[in-house]
């Protein structure tokens, strides 16, 4: 064995496995999105926003809907989300040559809580140019979380800190073509900022890159941490159909399409890389070994990513004064995930190919809204929604492992004014157990080491919006 080449390549394969995987694990949406942008649409389970009309914070599903809004209107939600994620069962080991138990190096057992709250803000603006023409402005953050593991936990080459943050500035316009159709589209500029972190097992790349002769598996951890940024461009477009207005026995029911365009982001930033105690890399860097001084060097990274295009249908019934019903269902084009690439600015270090081979999904969603006649403006909601999971278990990582989610949802609206109101929102989404197993013979994990266990979880949400109309 030449230790020099060897050592060397044993090394950059792992730079590369320090810094894959962009996505943190997901809030409390398929993939790693956040629907989160309304507190109405969150008492319906987001059943019929594309379709919703009670306030402007669903624009950012659907633009047309800036043509039922007269006036100067304005809506702002917070959401705070409260996820309960915890690793149970789990079992690793180093690569078969060398088949090291990996064991934790702190009291984690996998029973504490790994993911982290979030608040979760969004705010709309509506103007009337004319009695047509509407322009609206959205802010959102439709993509990111964060999950924190312990240093000392069993699957820690696979993840330690994952977190993503998003912004998305969407102005957009609208016209009313005829009293029964609207269409609207508008301009998204996206902001992406993302910090990835993991342990590396340099014992093992000691002993694999030396025969045996040096290193201790799973005993000589050191740490990577990636952190970059990027803005991405894209659209939307919608359109608002109402039959009713056309033929008198469909008073009251409208049908809505809106169109989410992909973002694709090319993030650059840092890697950052912390030697274990006992100089590993100093030893990987020596003439004996690798004869590389730039191994494990900080670095400058780009890497690339697509946030999916989504297509999203509804329809809104109002059975009478007191009883409305509204459906959903929508598309997310997640197949566009299919691998994550890293790119180093260091020349001694590989580029990073992952795959990842996510599949398309879908949400359906069912809702109602009861207007009570003994209290005069309030509005009481319930909804309930199936929302699949794009991630297929052979890709599976602690990183994002997602599961199929049920949701169900309840809300509150009260107007005590024609020209204020106030909504609440409480959702409960359910979660199957997510297994984890992974493979050392995987791309790209030679050093990460097999890992096998299942995520336990579910998530609360608490939502609070209010809406002011001039």
């Amino acid at each position: 064995m030449n230790p020099n080449i060897h050592g060397r390549g044993l090394a950059c394969a792992l730079i590369a496995l320090s810094v894959i995987h962009l996505p943190a694990r997901d809030a409390d949406a398929a993939g790693f999105a956040i629907r989160e942008n309304s507190t109405s649409g969150l008492g319906n389970a987001f059943a019929g926003v594309p379709t919703n009309t009670n306030d402007i914070s669903s624009i950012a599903n659907n633009p047309a809907l800036l043509g039922a809004f007269d006036g100067i209107n304005f809506s702002s939600s917070l959401s705070y989300i409260v996820p309960n994620a915890r690793f149970k069962n789990g079992q690793a080991s180093t690569l078969a040559p060398i088949s090291a138990p990996i064991g934790t190096t702190s009291t984690f057992d996998g029973n504490d809580d790994i993911s982290r709250d979030a608040l979760v803000g969004a705010s709309y603006f509506s103007l009337s140019l004319t009695d047509e023409l509407k322009a609206g402005f959205a802010v959102t953050a439709p993509f990111g979380l964060v999950t924190d593991n312990p240093d000392g936990w069993v699957g820690r080459y696979h993840a330690l800190k994952s977190q993503v943050l998003t912004f998305d500035l969407n102005p957009m316009l609208a016209y009313r073509v005829t009293d029964w159709l609207s269409i609207g589209g508008g301009f998204r500029a996206v902001y992406a900022e993302a910090e990835v972190g993991q342990a590396i097992d340099f014992g093992t790349i000691l002993f694999s890159a030396t025969g045996g002769a040096l290193g201790t598996p799973t005993q000589q951890d050191g740490r990577a941490e990636v952190h970059f940024s990027d803005w991405g461009f894209g659209g939307n477009a919608g359109i608002m159909f109402e039959p009713g207005k056309l033929y008198a026995p469909l008073d009251g029911l409208r049908f809505g399409v809106g169109y989410r365009s992909r973002i694709a982001l090319e993030g650059k930033g840092e890697a950052h890389f912390q030697d274990d105690n006992s100089g590993a890399v100093a030893t990987l860097r020596s003439p004996a070994v690798a004869n590389d001084q730039t191994l494990f060097t900080d670095t400058d990274v780009t890497s690339s990513l697509d946030l999916p295009e989504s297509v999203t249908f509804g329809l809104h019934y109002d059975l009478n004064d007191q009883w409305a019903f509204m459906t959903q269902a929508e598309w997310t084009k997640w197949s566009e995930f299919e691998e994550l690439v890293i790119e180093f600015d260091n020349p001694s270090q590989s580029d990073s190919v992952t795959e990842e081979d996510w599949n398309d999904s879908w949400f359906f969603a069912v809702g109602t809204t009861y207007r009570p006649d003994w209290v005069e403006g309030l509005s009481l909601r319930l909804g309930f929604a199936y929302d699949q999971s794009p991630i297929p278990e052979r890709t599976r990582t602690p990183r994002v492992p997602g599961e199929d989610r049920f949701w169900i949802a309840s809300g509150i609206n009260y107007q005590p004014y024609s020209w204020a109101s106030v909504d609440f929102g409480y959702t409960h989404i359910f979660v199957p157990d997510a297994d984890i197993d992974l493979s050392a013979n995987d791309e790209g994990s030679t050093f990460r080491g097999n890992l096998s266990g299942k995520y336990e979880a579910n998530i609360d949400i608490f939502s609070l919006q209010a809406n002011l109309t001039f």
